[in-house]
């Protein structure tokens, strides 16, 4: 330490030509390959340590950016999600304002919450129930067509039975030509619905409009209001065996992608 002091001491009072400059000079000399040998070796391993620690900082911003991308999606699903679903409603109370909505009754708009699993659940869950007034065997429409009846109901949800399934039946006619006939579940995809109990002496044409017949006596009535539209007739047989007329009818609403519905409501009945 002594001497490293002392060295310091002459290093300042000594002139730039003097003898501790000189012998600083040919350490200096002396020491540069090995300094330059050891730049070399330790290069390799500073880029070797840049490398790593860029790679987990490149590594780290893309689980950033793979977060970032994954919420965007979601909220761009749930946006398009929104707008379906606000676009179905609008055309529901298009119909409810409209010259097509049956008279006595109102309509409550409600989303489609599920569809029971199974291939022959014809069946779908809304989120609406017994508290928002709704009733065992209240139709359910959109604004194309009869899409059910509500068959099981509790406080805030309801199940509704589609046309399309077994025990579905709708008394049906035909406008253009006054045939009438109860519309039930069709023999396969291509034909969802049938008219059945049309007789061979009535007029039925492909083309045809099918609405509910929606009749009513002194004691007793459908509980589907006349003049819904249900489907058009797809096609029509006749054979020598069968009594009545072959009538196959493609409904109007389209029962395998439901998103909202419009549950009809008495308005003698009261509620909300």
């Amino acid at each position: 330490m002594l001497l490293s002091l002392v060295l310091v001491t002459l290093s300042f009072r000594d002139s730039d030509d003097g003898p501790v400059a000189s012998a600083q000079e040919r350490a200096a000399s002396v020491l540069r390959p090995f300094q330059v040998a050891a730049d070399r070796i330790a290069e390799p391993f500073r880029d070797a340590y840049g490398w790593v620690d860029g790679l987990f900082d490149a590594r780290s911003e893309a689980e950033e950016l793979r977060k970032e991308n994954e919420i965007l999606r979601q909220q761009v699903a749930q946006i398009r999600l929104a707008a379906r679903e606000n676009v179905r409603l609008r055309e529901l109370l298009a119909y409810l304002d409209g010259p097509r909505f049956p008279e006595g009754y109102r309509g409550l708009a409600t989303g489609v919450i599920a569809r029971p699993a199974g291939t022959y659940a014809q069946s779908i869950v809304i989120a609406a129930g017994r508290n928002d007034g709704l009733a065992v065997d209240d139709p359910v429409v959109t604004q194309d067509g009869l899409v059910g009846t509500v068959s099981r109901i509790g406080s805030r949800t309801a199940r509704v039975t589609l046309l399309t399934d077994d025990q579905s039946a709708v008394s049906g006619m035909i406008p253009a030509t006054g045939a009438a006939g109860v519309v039930r579940t069709g023999h396969g995809p291509r034909a969802p619905l049938r008219l059945d109990r049309v007789g061979k002496e009535s007029v039925v044409r492909v083309g045809d409009t099918v609405v509910t017949a929606g009749w009513r006596s002194q004691r007793l009535a459908s509980i589907y209001p006349k003049g819904i539209l249900i489907g058009r007739v797809s096609s029509v047989g006749r054979t020598d065996t069968d009594p009545y007329t072959q009538v196959q009818v493609t409904p109007f609403a389209d029962l395998d992608s439901l998103e909202a519905v419009l549950v009809l409501l008495p308005r003698d009945r009261g509620g909300r």
